[in-house]
């Protein structure tokens, strides 16, 4: 009958999606802010998920003994009161008989009345949260963490906020016949005894709670889901390495950009240096000729191997050459390799 009634109250209330019904009233204590709740999926056939509490909170799976200094803060948030009849035919009607044992005998419907008065609305400071648990780690021996993590449809929340009661509420439940003008006719001569049923439940009792999923990492540290697209669990192993090597192959893309991008930029240099150079008369760029300049070799007539060309060969494309000049040295090497043509005539004309 609690669940029947926590269930109609989140239907009424809405909150998008995100406020879940209390199961049961011998475990609403344990919904409360800060408050660890393992989130399970029942089975492909069934959508919706299992929240089962748990006698912990956020701070007993933290290393250290520092307290959580995120504050809680309430307010009112609306007053309930709820009648409504529930045909026996429905899944919810067969729920509510199982719940509550009550005797429907010559009944088709069940009438259903919540009253919980004021309700209060309380919700843990989620920026002040977030930033003190940056510097928090998971504690991996707790039992708690060792069997979620053991679990991989298990995924831990966090409960966040919870809505209760301000004073003492009834809820009461009377099986009869559905009428055409009134509710129901009631044959009190033919009513049978336990056709009517009442509980009463103290004050500040939790009827619905929200919660945000926690990310847990390998090396402890956690995050909190606090938007409906990001999911909670526990880090896989081979989640990491496919992360790893995620991020290595955009680092080896970023280094082929660079490198590219660089042999490119050396490439348009070397045409502007070769366009200068053929775009001018022979007589002002052909240096190697004139009189007093340095001269073209042949290095293999000096026992000097080929090699990459000083001026074209030293990027990613080794452009080598027999030729050079022994009048010019660099790097303390006393002579330097150039094609005969155009670079040795570049070079000297740089040089000059």
């Amino acid at each position: 009958m609690f669940a029947a009634a926590t269930k109609s109250f989140v239907k009424q209330v809405g909150d998008g999606g995100r406020l879940v019904p209390v199961p049961s009233l011998s475990e609403a204590d344990k919904y409360q802010p800060l408050s660890l709740v393992v989130k399970k999926k029942r089975c492909f056939l069934f959508p919706r998920y299992k929240f089962t509490s748990t006698p912990f909170t956020l701070k007993d799976i933290l290393l250290g003994d520092r307290e959580i200094s995120a504050g809680i803060s309430s307010y009112q948030l609306l007053n309930y009161e709820d009648e409504s009849d529930v045909s026996l035919y429905g899944r919810r009607g067969n729920h509510i008989v199982n719940d509550v044992g009550i005797n429907v005998t010559g009944s088709d419907s069940i009438a259903v009345k919540a009253s919980f008065g004021v309700v209060t609305k309380h919700e843990v400071e989620v920026s002040t949260l977030l930033k003190e648990i940056t510097t928090r780690k998971i504690n991996f021996d707790h039992s708690l963490i060792r069997q979620s993590r053991s679990s991989r449809k298990a995924i831990l929340c966090v409960v966040m906020e919870s809505i209760r009661t301000t004073r003492q509420c009834s809820l009461s439940v009377h099986a009869g016949i559905r009428g055409e003008a009134m509710r129901f006719h009631f044959m009190d001569e033919q009513n049978p005894k336990g056709r009517d049923k009442a509980i009463v439940f103290p004050a500040h009792t939790t009827i619905a709670f929200s919660v945000f999923e926690l990310f847990i990492y390998l090396d402890g540290a956690f995050d909190l889901c606090v938007t409906s697209v990001s999911k909670g669990g526990f880090e896989r192993e081979e989640t990491a390495t496919f992360a790893l090597l995620y991020r290595l192959r955009n680092l080896l893309f970023e280094r082929n950009r660079r490198v590219m991008d660089a042999i490119s930029r050396s490439q348009l240099y070397l045409d502007d240096l070769f366009s200068d150079y053929y775009d001018k008369p022979l007589s002002m760029s052909d240096i190697s000729l004139k009189e007093g300049t340095h001269i073209r070799v042949n290095l293999l007539n000096h026992n000097i191997p080929k090699g990459p060309c000083i001026l074209c060969g030293m990027g990613n494309f080794k452009r080598e050459t027999v030729y050079g000049c022994f009048q010019c040295s660099v790097d303390g090497q006393k002579y330097v390799r150039l094609h005969a043509v155009p670079c040795f005539d570049i070079w000297h004309k740089r040089m000059k």
